[in-house]
């Protein structure tokens, strides 16, 4: 974009590295037309000045939302911002409102929750960070308020994250427009979100770039009622990958519903006769079978939860993958020369058990599937003429059955899919999101390459036509003329490849009706018709590829199965014998042809169905608004946080976006508001701010003053031509240039004075330093003579207080062992006295203590001889009791019963009486003995306290004897001893306590039994005589056994 003459000495530049694609560095040095540049890395470099950049040094360290705002609208610029970001973890950047995606390789939650889609809800595209929902946003608006269909075209190569931007386009959508859930029935969004497993696993494969690689087209239609809410969808697609079904390549992997079936249990393994994938043809072909991370025994079963969910029932779904494995069976039947030199026969034991297994399953006749793979049959005026196919027609025969089975399949399929769904017929507003596979250009490179670039190049131009018209928008915004801007068109290659008659699709439908054309002979009929063109190159070293320069790119075509895979028309022989299948679902897949339909397929080229679905799409695209997003791999190694330039410039540019930079290169690529104009370029007219003008005219007059031409004035902004940018900032640069010699200038002033006054500081400094030096030598000397008399003084000191120390010592010697002598005279004496009063107490103690124990061990055998004698009255009197209960019961008189049972009731009244009596003085003794035992304790205290009082004299006495001891010599420590007694008297006078303490309590526990029994006794005689006369006979038998009770309880309550 710079010219050599805006790239001076000191410019910050890119320039081409073979590596990292652009590396940015300084100008050092220019010599005629080439730069010396150091490059940030420290290296050197020379390159032309015309292959130089100029690079914005003002663009922020994140880099900017929105591409259009850079300063320097070149490659260098735009792959420096995008990384920028990407290291940031801002993997979206507009380019206008085209939203560029950079597959990050990492979840990244917050990014896409529920908050988020809250956020973006309602907002103008640009008011918030680039995001997929700011696009989903925008076109659900737009639809709204502007009444128009929308389409969001969403492109990129394999692994560049397409499929999961559409899914997030598709989640916002349903977030604002979707239904209110329904208990028991899905709604449309949540249908078309589920119908992707399904689509995946019978379309998608591992391609060497990315794992799970979609090979058809998918542009969905999203219906909306006149509410805004989802009303319908629709799914169509677009060129299925068939050849994959019979040809791989090593490190791909065919479609990922054979290896799901090959995983499935155990029970449909044995059903379908399946093993793993190595066993079948269609597999083998490349050494990948697994994908890390994925388990295809899992995805099998949730494949079929997703055919449930979108409403394919276990009869159909059974069917299905019946099918899917009848398609392995029939790879693994090969053939060899029969006995005539032209035909083919069945090899071998095990290909025949594979097609006998393909028969079974596809429910046809054995010989039937024989001889439509051997065979053909040939319609001439005269006669049917039935032809033997060579070993190799044969295995073209069974690969054509194969892609055609699988290709109704899959459309099978994607109708269901569509019938589930259901479509609004009244719907009036759509928006269409396009998830399609990007320019593809690989070492090999077949008819599906071809058809896919030819698709991005029809894309292409319409995204050119768009980028062209926002152009044209901005500047009638701005009133800017544009009629002379030209528009960069791909016109020619699109005529190149599809123009009719001569073009390359034209020609090659001609080739394949002819029997005997080859791909020799086609690329042949290439090189004649487009030896002149500039977008056809013939390779020297083959005759059968051809080269085509695309936008992105030359891409070279090995035409080697062109002319196979672009036959469309279904054999005949393959059509009557499946459509008269025994199996409804495989008849359906093969419904029979009208005899219009029949004449109108004997030749259908795949090309030209597809040129047609593809003209179909461009008119619906057309129809509506678009919004593009193009979708960016970072690195082919799919590992997050890694920016590989070389391998996104090349996605940039098929993507077009390089190609969108160029259509603004051709007319005004730099815009920049009147304030950010003036802010950066002020520095070359000051005095244009000091007028008084609004900024529009400051701009313009800015302009004038520098002579600039070719510019535009618009209402808001400034508009440049390519290069004028960096004309103006190498102009800026020169001016900061001499603003900065004059700061040097001014600061070599101030460092030459502030040197001088350094110098003379420091001579002052060092003079003083010198002068301090001789004065302090004298205050030295001065300091040593001062100190010699100070240690004479100390040392006389010292020398008379030890001699008074030593004296101080003898003396205090002599004092302490005389005071020792008379203070142990002193404590033997009272060592003494205090032994002797210690053998006293502890013989009063054993004293009283044996007089105590005499008088318990008497009193507890008084009580054991009393109650002794009571028991025996007691036995005696039941024994009694017993005796005559048995003879009352022997008795039959019932007078001398009663009779004899009023005397017992006396008798007991009389015994009760007796021993109310005899418990009554049992009673008194008991308050002597108690009254005995007061006298006794009573009379131990009393010892206790004269003892206490004793131990408090002796104690006082002591202290008395300490006090004197103190005040005669240094105190002496208390004997060990002394305080050992004195502390088991104290232990001994507390046992005694507590033994008193003890026995009031049980006197206590005895007065209330004695109560109770006395309460009891009293209630019982009270009972006796409320008993009437009338009852005794009925008491006769149970009276004496409860009186018996009764006294037992009583004694028992009595003893205890």
């Amino acid at each position: 974009m710079g010219t050599n003459k805006n790239i001076v000495v000191g410019s910050h530049v890119w320039v081409e590295d073979p590596t990292l694609a652009w590396v940015d560095g300084e100008v050092l040095d220019i010599k005629g037309e080439d730069a010396e540049i150091q490059t940030s890395a420290g290296k050197g470099v020379v390159a032309n000045l015309s292959k130089l950049h100029a690079k914005d040094m003002d663009v922020p360290e994140d880099g900017v939302d929105d591409m259009t705002k850079l300063s320097y609208f070149h490659e260098p610029g735009v792959l420096h911002n995008l990384a920028s970001r990407f290291a940031l973890n801002k993997v979206y950047t507009y380019t206008g409102n085209i939203l560029i995606a950079i597959n990050p390789f990492q979840s990244l939650d917050d990014l896409y929750d529920a908050a988020a889609m809250e956020k973006y809800k309602g907002r103008l595209l640009g008011d918030m960070s680039p995001h997929v929902f700011a696009i989903a946003d925008a076109s659900y608006r737009g639809m709204i308020d502007e009444r128009k269909n929308i389409s969001i075209l969403v492109s990129g190569e394999s692994g560049a994250g397409k499929t999961e931007t559409t899914k997030m386009i598709m989640r916002y959508l349903a977030f604002l427009g979707g239904h209110t859930f329904v208990e028991g029935r899905r709604t449309v969004e949540q249908q078309i979100l589920e119908s992707n497993p399904v689509l995946e696993a019978f379309g998608n494969a591992k391609t060497v770039r990315n794992n799970n690689s979609s090979r058809f087209g998918k542009f969905v239609e999203i219906q909306f009622d006149n509410r805004g809410r989802i009303s319908g969808a629709a799914i169509r697609t677009y060129l299925l990958e068939r050849s994959r079904v019979c040809q791989i390549s090593d490190s791909e992997r065919n479609y990922h519903s054979f290896y799901h079936l090959c995983a499935a249990p155990q029970e449909e393994i044995e059903k379908y006769k399946l093993g793993n994938p190595e066993s079948f043809h269609y597999l083998n072909q490349s050494n990948c079978y697994q994908l890390e991370g994925v388990n295809d025994a899992e995805e099998y079963l949730a494949i079929r939860r997703a055919m449930n969910v979108v409403g394919i029932s276990e009869d159909e779904q059974n069917s299905i993958f019946r099918v899917v494995a009848a398609i392995l069976h029939l790879g693994n039947i090969n053939f060899s020369r029969g006995e005539e030199s032209d035909s083919s026969v069945v090899t071998d034991e095990n290909s025949k058990f594979h097609l006998a297994m393909t028969a079974q399953l596809l429910k046809c006749d054995i010989h039937v599937l024989e001889d439509a793979l051997c065979k053909r049959l040939m319609v001439t005026p005269e006669e049917i003429i039935q032809r033997s196919l060579d070993p190799l027609g044969a295995a073209v025969s069974r690969d054509s059955l194969a892609k055609t089975i699988y290709s109704r399949l899959f459309d099978w399929l994607v109708n269901k899919i569509n019938v589930a769904i259901g479509q609004d017929p009244d719907s009036k507003y759509l928006i269409g999101v396009l998830d399609i596979y990007g320019f593809e250009s690989f070492q090999s490179n077949s008819f599906e390459q071809f058809c896919i670039n030819y698709t991005n190049e029809k894309l292409q131009q319409h995204f050119n036509q768009h980028v062209f018209k926002m152009e044209q928008d901005e500047y009638k915004k701005e009133d800017i003329d544009w009629s002379y801007v030209e528009f960069v068109d791909n016109q020619d290659i699109l005529d190149l490849i599809e123009k009719k008659p001569g073009g390359i699709i034209a020609l090659l439908d001609e080739a394949c009706m002819f029997p005997r054309s080859t791909s020799e002979t086609f690329t042949e009929k290439l090189y004649q018709s487009y030896k002149s063109h500039r977008h056809f190159i013939k390779p020297k070293l083959s005759r059968a590829d051809f080269t085509v320069i695309h936008y992105a790119g030359e891409v070279q075509y090995q035409s080697d199965q062109f002319l196979d895979k672009n036959k469309d028309y279904v054999v005949p022989e393959h059509q009557d014998l499946l459509s008269t299948s025994k199996c409804s679902f495989v008849a359906s897949l093969f419904p029979p042809l009208s005899e219009d339909l029949a004449k109108s397929a004997k030749f259908s080229s795949l090309s030209s169905r597809f040129k047609l679905q593809l003209q179909q799409l461009m008119d619906t695209l057309n129809s509506t608004e678009p919004h593009y997003i193009r979708c960016v791999k970072p690195n082919s190694k799919l590992r997050p946080l890694v920016f590989e330039n070389m391998s996104v410039m090349q996605q940039l540019r098929s993507g077009g976006v390089l190609e969108a930079i160029r259509i603004k290169c051709a007319g005004y690529p730099t815009h920049k508001t009147f304030p950010e104009f003036i802010k950066r370029f002020s520095i070359l007219a000051p005095e244009v701010l000091k007028q008084e003008c609004d900024e529009r005219d400051a701009c313009t007059m800015m302009l004038e003053k520098l002579a600039l031409r070719g510019f535009k004035i618009g209402k808001t902004k400034v508009f440049l031509r390519a290069g004028q940018m960096a004309e103006l900032d190498s102009l800026r640069l020169q001016e900061l240039g001499r603003y900065a010699q004059i700061i040097q200038r001014q600061m070599r002033t101030h460092i030459a004075r502030k040197q001088y006054i350094s110098l003379r500081k420091h001579s002052i400094r060092i003079q003083s330093f010198w002068r301090g030096k001789l004065a302090g030598k004298l205050f030295e000397h001065m300091k040593r003579e001062i100190a010699a008399t100070k240690v004479q003084n100390v040392y006389r000191g010292y020398s008379t207080r030890n001699k008074y120390i030593k004296m101080k010592v003898v003396a205090i010697a002599v004092q302490a062992a005389i005071r020792a002598t008379f203070a142990r005279c002193e404590f033997e004496l009272k060592k003494h006295n205090k032994a002797a009063t210690t053998i006293q107490c502890n013989w009063r103690r054993h004293r009283d203590q044996s007089h105590y124990r005499q008088l318990k061990k008497a009193s507890i055998l008084l009580q054991g001889k009393r109650r002794k004698n009571v028991t025996r009255i007691e036995h005696e009197k039941k024994e009694m009791l017993s005796y005559q209960m048995r003879r009352v019961t022997n008795e039959e008189d019932e007078e001398n019963e009663k009779e004899k049972l009023e005397k017992q009731v006396e008798e007991l009244t009389l015994s009760l009486q007796m021993e109310k009596m005899a418990r009554t003085k049992l009673e008194e003794e008991k308050a002597q003995d108690i009254e005995r035992l007061h006298h006794s304790l009573n009379t131990m205290r009393a010892k206790v306290d004269e003892a206490t009082a004793l131990l408090y004299n002796e104690r006082e006495i002591a202290q008395n004897i300490i006090e004197d001891a103190r005040q005669l010599m240094t105190p002496v420590r208390d004997s060990v001893q002394d305080a050992e007694k004195i502390q088991s008297l104290n232990s001994e006078v507390e046992n005694l306590k507590v033994l008193l303490r003890k026995e009031r309590e049980s006197s206590e526990e005895q007065k209330k039994k004695l109560l109770e029994t006395q309460r009891r006794v009293d209630q019982l005689q009270e009972h006796l005589n409320s008993v009437p006369q009338d009852d005794v006979e009925c008491l006769r038998s149970s009276l004496g056994v409860e009186i018996l009770l009764v006294l037992i309880e009583l004694d028992s309550h009595f003893y205890n």
